[in-house]
């Protein structure tokens, strides 16, 4: 058994799956986005869900004080799109990507199978991080896809066809 560093902590969750999603926002700056695989949800009455985020300032900053945000569950083909939203300084928000506003001024990826709006409910600080809790307002359902997974630091595709056990 290992003691709960943050070496261990990462390596025990590096083989863990998670989804990837885009989370966004307007801010009075422009838009702002980040890639995100700590999203879950929360409870479905009220709907609500959460994500981390590592710090309060460039677009987690952002995001913290946006009024809205917008969560985007990305397919496998939106892998190069999350990989900019990874990289500090990569290009955002371009016109390849495919992005679009929503009616209320967020930045929204048109073709994600899943797009959620909400509103920041509740924001807790743990360590250098910020566990952040949103009630979804609005449901944006598109077209099913082969989901996109992050797992030991790389990107994966979970398709339908993936065996059941």
């Amino acid at each position: 058994m290992l003691d709960a560093t943050a070496e261990a902590f990462k390596a025990a969750f590096r083989d863990h799956p998670a989804g990837v999603a885009l989370i966004t926002a307007m801010t009075p700056d422009g838009p702002v986005g980040l890639t995100a695989s700590s999203v879950a949800s929360v409870a479905a009455e009220p709907a609500a869900l959460s994500f981390s985020v590592t710090r309060a300032t460039g677009s987690a900053g952002g995001l913290l004080a946006a009024e809205s945000v917008v969560v985007h569950l990305l397919a496998a083909d939106q892998v190069e799109v999350a990989r900019a939203f990874a990289r500090s300084g990569a290009a955002r928000f371009t016109p390849e990507q495919g992005w679009s506003s929503l009616p209320t001024g967020e930045p929204w990826l048109v073709s994600a199978p899943v797009a959620l709006r909400a509103r920041i409910a509740h924001t807790l600080p743990v360590g250098g991080s910020s566990l952040v809790v949103a009630e979804v307002l609005d449901v944006h359902l598109g077209e099913r896809a082969p989901s996109l997974v992050y797992r030991d630091r790389r990107f994966h595709v979970l398709h339908d066809e993936s065996p059941q056990v």
